[in-house]
């Protein structure tokens, strides 16, 4: 479980985030939606460690990561998994390359053990195939199973989805979205997801967070997600007109 407490963040003279309280539970896939400059971002970067908040706390299963020193934040991050929008791959590297890296990293284990250990990722999210190819050589879809392989390789507590879905056809998208739920499930990770996209928060939000003007606006789940009556909310939800035809009547 992630806890965030407080949180504040500001650049210059203008606030970003304000007063932000919620929980990431371990086993379910969190996610945080918004519209473009709500926040949500600057959120995702704080939880990370790339931004320092200016005030509150964040909470990794008891231990506060804001009051750390660097070398105990760097132990934390080391159970941190990175699922980047662009997938992030190296393009010089093979598949097997690119999943082995952070394991050349950040791990103790023989180069051995690193090769069966990204092996067993890169089965895992189904690219049987696919260990010495480029990226340039496989498809978007591939490539972001190549970076979910990546992502869990040192078997994270923590999983970072920034917008998994972002560049792939919904067909794709969908198919990745079970992937990370699978795995969410599966190794009992605390995932948090950054989101636009409404088949994710529809099928997928175990719990949602809805950041509006910096502002945690409301929270609930993927059952409450359709029926809310917060007006804010419903106006990011039905911003398209195929998804006002869904809009509930009355």
């Amino acid at each position: 479980m992630i806890e965030v407490k407080q949180l504040n963040k500001s650049f210059e003279d203008k606030q970003v985030l304000f007063d932000i309280n919620l929980q990431f539970e371990q086993g379910k896939q969190n996610l945080i939606i918004g519209q473009s400059g709500s926040g949500k971002t600057v959120l995702l970067k704080c939880l990370v460690g790339l931004f320092t908040p200016d005030s509150g706390s964040i909470i990794f299963d008891g231990r506060n990561f804001t009051a750390m020193g660097l070398k105990e934040k760097k132990s934390i991050r080391a159970e941190i998994g990175m699922l980047f929008q662009g997938s992030a791959l190296f393009d010089s590297m093979t598949v097997l390359d690119n999943v082995m890296f952070p394991l050349l990293m950040f791990s103790t284990l023989s180069k051995a053990e690193q090769i069966d250990r990204a092996n067993f990722c890169i089965e895992r999210v189904g690219l049987n195939d696919a260990h010495r190819k480029l990226p340039s050589e496989i498809s978007g879809g591939m490539q972001k199973r190549a970076a979910i392989a990546r992502a869990i390789a040192l078997n994270p507590k923590y999983l970072f989805c920034d917008e998994p879905n972002s560049g792939l056809d919904p067909k794709t998208g969908v198919l990745i979205d079970h992937l990370i739920e699978e795995i969410t499930y599966e190794f009992q990770i605390t995932t948090i997801i950054n989101t636009h996209d409404m088949n994710s928060v529809l099928e997928h939000g175990d719990n949602i967070n809805f950041i509006y003007k910096g502002n945690l606006w409301w929270q609930g789940n993927k059952d409450e997600f359709l029926s809310t009556q917060n007006q804010e909310l419903q106006e990011f939800i039905y911003a398209t007109e195929v998804l006002k035809r869904l809009k509930p009547k009355g």
